[in-house]
């Protein structure tokens, strides 16, 4: 037996917070009754679970790295017809959704499932997995606002976690600075507010490392499966960063 949202998770039908929210909504029934209240119990063996009276079905578990462009929102569908993700995913019928956002003018290293366990693992605020990017700037920040960066800055949702920076590169007729960040959270526009707030615009951005997975050779718009190894190695890096924060 287990938690019907954690089921729901592991059928792909979609990470398990936006599962929950099925349950709650009354969308989804178990042998025929509807389920609105978190903490239920069921056996996908025995039980007949349904989402918006659609039975739910056992997938085999993606695990895809894309090479994010610039100009791409990683929604499922967009009423503004702009580009979406599974755009750049030719033959993959199962449905994926990606592992934390990138937002539309961000590049670079995108993970994509219909694992939810795996999603949420990786996602979930607590587990602290590192993720790395090189923001370029304008103008060329002092090492003393480079400090307040790795300390931690105030933002109008709360301080947030110290975090690694170093200088990548410099651009002195451009009078621009590429860095390179590696934070342990997940906020929205996250890197582009920090920076805001030391008074250095990002001009381009693009995440380089998720954990200690790295873009290596993949193409821009380019997507691969992860390898079994590289699956274990997130898992193991989550659940790792998970223990060393709760102590």
């Amino acid at each position: 037996m287990e938690r019907l949202q954690k089921i729901l998770a592991q059928a792909g039908v979609a990470s398990r917070r936006k599962c929950e929210e099925l349950i709650l909504s009354g969308s989804v029934e178990v042998n025929g009754e509807k389920v609105t209240t978190l903490g239920v119990k069921a056996d996908p063996a025995v039980d007949a679970i349904t989402v918006n009276g659609k039975p739910i079905k056992s997938e085999k578990k993606l695990y895809l790295m894309m090479n994010k462009v610039k100009g791409v929102i990683t929604s499922a569908k967009d009423p503004q017809g702009r580009k979406i993700v599974s755009d750049f995913l030719p033959g993959i019928k199962e449905r994926v959704y990606p592992v934390g956002r990138l937002d539309y003018d961000t590049e670079g290293l995108l993970l994509l499932t219909n694992d939810g366990e795996f999603a949420n693992l990786l996602t979930h605020p607590s587990h602290h997995v590192p993720k790395t990017y090189l923001a370029t700037v304008k103008g060329v920040p002092h090492g003393s606002a480079l400090e307040q960066l790795q300390k931690g800055i105030q933002l109008e949702d709360g301080m947030t976690a110290p975090a690694e920076v170093e200088y990548h590169d410099v651009d002195t007729e451009k009078k621009e600075a590429t860095i390179s960040i590696t934070i342990y959270e997940g906020r929205n526009r996250q890197v582009r507010r920090m920076f805001e707030a030391i008074n250095h615009k990002v001009i381009r951005l693009k995440r380089i490392k998720f954990g200690d997975l790295g873009l290596q050779q993949l193409g821009r718009g380019k997507y691969r499966h992860l390898t079994p190894q590289e699956v274990k190695d997130l898992l193991a890096a989550a659940r790792k960063t998970h223990k060393v924060h709760k102590k």
